[in-house]
This record gives structure tokens, C-alpha cells and sequence, in this order.
């Protein structure tokens, strides 16, 4: 029997396939503006004989095709307890929002934070932040400067603190120590959500964010403590999704 996920997220789908016990495929397309479009193109590729979707625009597979629908905190956290057996807390930057999620040790949600009613601290707002100085988003990461800053960014909103990075670029700041102090502001707005959760050994970071290497290291700076990253830290919905509809079978 094959099983998908699919997760349908504000600025990319991803889709994972399970055929029998160990083989999987993964598929990631831009959201672009018609969502619904971009779903039907990954499923008539291959459509499973279950299916199971979430993320941002989960319903409109419910709606249209009758598809069963989970949230992204029950497919996030079961995708990664698959793939991490010891987490125990999930720290998740998307595009446009951030959760941490603490897991008991059977996997089950037992505590979660959310914060999706700003950009910032997101990965829209590094794709923002990026594009003000100058760099590619794939390079953004590698691309911060090392060592004490003095310099800040003070804004919680996305529009106001690209006027401070613009403004900071005028007066002839280092963009390498401008891009620091954008991936400490975004990590300076997660740990009051970790906080509250409550974090747990063993930590795991998932979402495109995830791949950003300047931000892993400034958590595990932060909490000192090893932050997991997996090798597609943007799939644990969409993998966690057909884990569900396996279940189903």
C-alpha cells in the first residue's frame, strides 16, 4: 500500500510518498498563488491509496478532493519522533510562522507556542532581511560575522526592521555584523517561546530555517545544548502526514 502527506505550507508544498516499509520520496514545489493547482501537479505524479494533508492551506484538499486533513503540530511531531526517537522538543521556523513543541516520551504532544500573527522571526522575514543586504538566502547563514556585536536590531514588526537594516547599510555598518544581528533578533523572539514550552532534551530544529547554520549555532549558544538538525529539515509535516495515513491502513 503507498500513503502520502502533504503539506501545503504559506510558501512551499512538500510531499512525501511511503511505499511498503522503507521506501520514501519526497517532492517540494513553490505554493505560488494557485495552491490547489500545485497539489493536483505533485499528486498526479503518483497518488497514493491514502492520503493525508496539512499545513497552511490543508482545507483546500479537504474541500476539493474529500482528503482527510491533520495540524501541523500532530504531523510535525510524529514525523520527527520517526525520524529523532529521543526528541523531545521541536523548535519549527517556517515561512510564515514559528512553533516549539514539547513531546512526552511516547511522542505525543504535550505542550506547544506558537507565534503566527507576525512575519518576524520567520523565514519570510530572512528572505526580507536578506534581499535588503544584498545576499542570496542560501548564503544568508554562512554570511554573519563572528564574534561580540554592537549592533541591533531593535523592531519586532518586518517592515520597520528592514528600515533599520537600510538605515544601518547608510552609515556604512558591516553588513556581515547586520546580518548577525538579524539572525540574533529572530532567535532573541523563539527563546521567550521555548521558555514557555518548557524545553526538553533532545532538541530538533525543522523547517527551511533549519538550514540556516548561523541560526543553529546561536541556539545552542543560547540554551547550551545540541540543537539536531535532519538532512530535509522542511519534510517532518508532510513525512509525519503519511506516517498518519499509513495508520490509516
Amino acid at each position: 500500500m503507498t500513503c502520502g502527506g502533504i503539506d501545503i505550507g504559506s510558501r512551499f508544498i512538500k510531499y512525501a510518498v511511503i511505499r511498503g516499509s522503507d521506501n520514501i520520496s519526497f517532492a517540494k514545489v513553490e505554493t505560488g498563488h494557485d495552491p490547489l493547482s500545485a497539489c493536483q501537479r505533485l499528486l498526479e505524479r503518483e497518488r497514493p491509496e491514502k492520503l493525508v494533508a496539512t499545513g497552511y492551506g490543508r482545507h483546500l484538499l479537504e474541500v476539493q478532493s474529500d482528503v482527510r486533513t491533520i495540524t501541523e503540530i500532530k504531523a510535525v511531531a510524529k514525523g520527527v519522533k520517526a525520524l529523532f526517537p529521543g526528541c523531545r522538543t521541536i523548535i519549527d521556523i517556517g515561512g510564515q510562522d514559528t512553533k516549539v513543541i514539547r513531546l512526552d516520551p511516547d511522542g505525543r504532544v504535550e505542550n506547544f507556542e506558537m507565534n503566527d500573527r507576525c512575519a518576524a522571526g520567520t523565514g519570510r522575514f530572512l528572505e526580507i532581511m536578506a534581499k535588503a543586504l544584498g545576499y542570496d538566502i542560501g548564503e544568508f547563514g554562512a554570511a554573519c560575522g563572528d564574534g561580540p556585536n554592537g549592533i541591533k536590531i531593535n523592531s519586532l514588526c518586518t517592515v520597520f526592521a528592514e528600515s533599520e537594516v537600510i538605515g544601518l547599510i547608510s552609515k556604512g555598518s558591516d553588513r556581515r555584523m547586520i546580518a548577525r544581528a538579524i539572525h540574533d533578533s529572530i532567535v532573541q523572539k523563539v527563546i521567550p517561546l521555548i521558555q514557555r514550552v518548557g524545553s526538553l532534551d533532545e532538541i530538533v530544529f525543522v523547517g527551511g530555517c533549519a538550514m540556516n547554520a548561523c541560526l543553529r549555532q546561536m541556539f545552542e549558544g543560547r540554551l547550551r545544548k545540541r540543537i539536531y538538525v535532519s538532512e530535509n529539515p522542511f519534510i517532518h509535516a508532510a513525512y509525519g502526514a503519511a506516517l498518519y495515513a499509513q495508520c490509516e491502513g
